[in-house]
């Protein structure tokens, strides 16, 4: 069974042309904080998530799937930023952060703002190296060529 989000070959340009001009600009600062730590591109996965690399997982069921690395999808109510592992070993830094929700493996933010962006990096850059710890996979049903948007390189 495949999953139900799936990296697309959709500008990112547009999609954040349809947020309000607060998301919009707050997307940008997570897209560049990602991009930054990832070394990846940003692709869009599914109609809303903003993901960077690719890595493969494996529930306890045997099922394999794929996801971004790390993500967020900027929701009108609350950018979600997703951290796959969860949130027990970050304590200190979620104490740290600010103004949050957290989920099982997603940080709402209802303003960037109200975040401390050094701690935040340091808590998506965790996260990152943790996942990428994992084997990674290829988005190459994009059809793009090596090093270009929308794949993974390692």
């Amino acid at each position: 069974m495949a999953n139900k989000t799936q990296p697309t070959d959709a500008s990112i340009d547009d999609f954040l042309a349809g947020l309000s001009e607060r998301r919009r600009d707050e997307a940008r600062q997570l897209i560049a904080m990602m991009q930054d730590i990832s070394g990846e591109p940003p692709v869009l996965w599914g109609p809303s998530i903003i993901g960077f690399g690719c890595v493969q997982y494996r529930l306890a069921s045997g099922r394999i799937g794929e996801m971004g690395a790390i993500g967020f999808c900027p929701r009108k109510a609350a950018l979600t930023i997703y951290i796959a592992e969860g949130f027990d070993r970050y304590g200190d830094l979620l104490g740290r952060l600010g103004k949050h929700r957290t989920g099982r493996s997603c940080l709402y933010l209802t303003k960037l703002a109200d975040a401390d962006l050094g701690v935040l990096r340091e808590l998506v850059a965790a996260s990152h190296r943790h996942q990428t710890e994992m084997e990674t996979c290829s988005v190459a049903h994009l059809d793009v060529a090596p090093g270009q948007p929308g794949t993974t390189s390692r």
